[in-house]
């Protein structure tokens, strides 16, 4: 991860072609196209890689989430339980259709506590989205069963997950919608992309229509179309769709680049005894794009952070005082900072984030470190971080 350190002629032959036929909208132009369509192909790539019977290709993660949501009928007044450790685009893609995020605790899976989901159900409640942060999953079977017993919508926000598995499941398959992003930092990168998968027929068709305007896309004629709804335009275009094409066919071999590195890393940092990982749910498997691991405290944490960064380790982070990642410092969400009028039942919603705490997020965030794993590594070059990274820890402890 990222997946667009190893772009090469696959990725070039793709683009090419979509450049050489001359047409970049996913929808019509039919003749002019002379059969190349590569937001279907890899709608029918991706229906195969998330074992999955509807994907439905949108232009980010982030309109993914907001796309399913509607497509199940989440909106206006609507609560969404959500986990205090995730990126800011969960709570902005709810907060788009007028819904209320609800956020709540994390355990040591990094992922939605399910005590805490008990916790925070309300008549409003329609779902709870689960954020699988860093390659791996919340505690899946309990979540399920929650939702179950209260009738809920189980979302799954996979956008950092892509390979990840749960009991032989692809992680964004388990829950009613799964979502994921192809942005430029993704293990598959379209440069901006999302998709939205579900084996639910309706909610496929509404995601359908709604990403398009509400198009019907029934028949070969886009301006005779009907609008059975309103929609909006949440389309990807044929130039990111040819990227993502190549890239999901190059997926096992980034996968087995991630895990090599992954491995090594933790297997040396397994030494300390003052290190522990993250829990992982039986019957789960990571997608290594991140190695996440805990130290004693938040000092002890920010000095290895620092340590870190003097020898030349990159791209690992303590979310703690994060302000893109953690509740901690999402003052514009918290005052609700906003460039249009919030709704009365948006700011009534979300008045709970002036006084409240996340203790128990708190807990498990401030002694975190992420580190992002790259597919550009050499064996030697991982293993040289890797001696750094041990090195830094112990000065620290």
């Amino acid at each position: 991860m990222p997946g667009f350190e190893l772009f090469g002629e696959l990725e070039r032959n793709e683009v090419n072609d979509v450049l050489d036929n001359g047409v970049l909208m996913r929808y019509g132009f039919d003749g002019m196209r002379n059969g190349h369509w590569k937001a279907k192909a890899l709608e029918s790539e991706l229906q195969t890689t998330f074992q999955s019977k509807h994907v439905q290709l949108v232009s980010s993660g982030t309109a993914a989430v907001s796309v399913a949501l509607a497509s199940a009928g989440v909106g206006a007044g609507d609560e969404v339980i959500m986990p205090t450790f995730t990126f800011v685009a969960s709570f902005e893609a709810i907060m788009l259709l007028g819904a209320i995020p609800i956020l709540v605790d994390i355990d040591d899976t990094l992922g939605l506590s399910p005590e805490a989901i008990e916790a925070v159900i309300t008549p409003k409640t329609k779902a709870v989205m689960v954020v699988q942060m860093c390659g791996s999953m919340a505690k899946m079977d309990a979540i399920q069963r929650i939702c179950n017993n209260h009738n809920l919508l189980l979302v799954e926000d996979a956008c950092q997950a892509i390979g990840g598995t749960y009991k032989g499941k692809p992680l964004g398959s388990i829950g009613d919608l799964g979502c994921f992003s192809f942005d430029f930092v993704k293990t598959i990168t379209c440069g901006e992309g999302g998709a939205v998968i579900t084996n639910n027929k309706e909610y496929y068709t509404n995601s359908d229509h709604y990403s398009d305007h509400g198009h019907d896309h029934i028949g070969n004629d886009r301006g005779a179309e009907s609008h059975p709804f309103l929609g909006y335009n949440f389309r990807i275009s044929e130039l990111h769709a040819a990227v993502g094409l190549a890239q999901v066919k190059r997926l096992p071999e980034f996968l087995e680049i991630q895990k090599r590195n992954f491995g090594i890393l933790r297997d040396a940092l397994s030494i300390i005894p003052e290190v522990t990982f993250r829990t992982v749910p039986e019957g789960g498997e990571e997608s290594c794009a991140f190695l996440n691991f805990f130290l004693p405290d938040l000092e002890t944490t920010r000095t290895v952070i620092e340590g870190f960064k003097n020898d030349g380790v990159d791209a690992c982070w303590n979310y703690y005082d994060n302000t893109w990642h953690y509740i901690r410092k999402w003052d514009h969400l918290k005052d609700l900072k906003s460039l249009f009028p919030i709704s009365k039942e948006v700011k009534e919603g979300l008045e709970y984030l002036q006084t409240k705490t996340f203790e128990k997020s708190d807990h498990y965030i401030a002694r975190n470190i992420s580190c992002l794993i790259k597919l550009s590594w050499t064996e030697e070059e991982v293993r040289d971080r890797a001696a750094k990274m041990v090195a830094a820890i112990k000065k620290a402890l």
